[in-house]
């Protein structure tokens, strides 16, 4: 595994120091906060953010175009010569929600539709990225630009349980629908043998 997300669970106990100990071994950091505030504020975090290294960063599309472009700008500007910048991703909704789910808070779109109005504003925004389920990576890669990349959590290899996810897949249907890097979170963490489920999935998948 060269590439590890870092969520709010582990962030809450360990801190920056989770980043930083991922990075000193030249691994790749997702970080995965899903930031939510006024612009200024989710700002300053990026800026944060971005001085640890993290190669992607999440935050809420909901937050609006303000928001999303502020979090774009402090990316770039904290990005130093010649390197890479924090790659922002804009979080279209949630993998554990459906169609009721979202009537409950007053949203009548299907979940799709707005994953996909999201994925517009978020592109007009600048952000490098959209995180939606896999059931819309097909409608989302249609309705931004090919250099945005599609992160998609929900991924649940053949036979694992889909747990409190709605909207899954899995990896292979991910990756052929379009998926640039999948999320796999449990059907590892929480496997009696991790290593030997993170082998199953690269076998499962087969040549990249």
């Amino acid at each position: 595994i060269s590439f590890y997300k870092i969520g709010l669970q582990l962030f809450t106990v360990a801190g920056p120091d989770a980043v930083r100990q991922i990075k000193s071994q030249g691994k790749r950091v997702f970080l995965d906060l899903k930031f939510h505030d006024i612009p200024n504020t989710v700002a300053g975090a990026v800026r944060s953010a971005a001085k640890l290294g993290v190669d992607l960063l999440t935050i809420h599309a909901s937050g609006g175009s303000a928001m999303m472009e502020a979090a774009v700008k402090a990316a770039q500007d904290s990005a130093a010569p010649r390197s890479d910048q924090t790659r922002i991703l804009a979080v279209t909704v949630l993998t554990s929600m459906d169609a009721a789910s979202l009537r409950s808070i007053n949203l009548a779109l299907s979940p799709a539709e707005q994953v996909v109005s999201l994925a517009k504003l978020a592109h007009n925004a600048g952000c490098g990225g959209i995180v939606c389920s896999p059931k819309e990576i097909t409608l989302v890669r249609a309705a931004i630009a090919p250099e945005m990349k599609i992160v998609v959590p929900g991924i649940r290899p053949p036979g694992s349980p889909a747990d409190d996810q709605s909207r899954t897949a899995t990896p292979r249907e991910a990756i052929a629908r379009g998926a640039d890097y999948l999320v796999i979170g449990r059907p590892i963490t929480a496997a009696a043998d991790p290593r030997a489920a993170a082998q199953a999935i690269a076998h499962h998948l087969g040549p990249q």
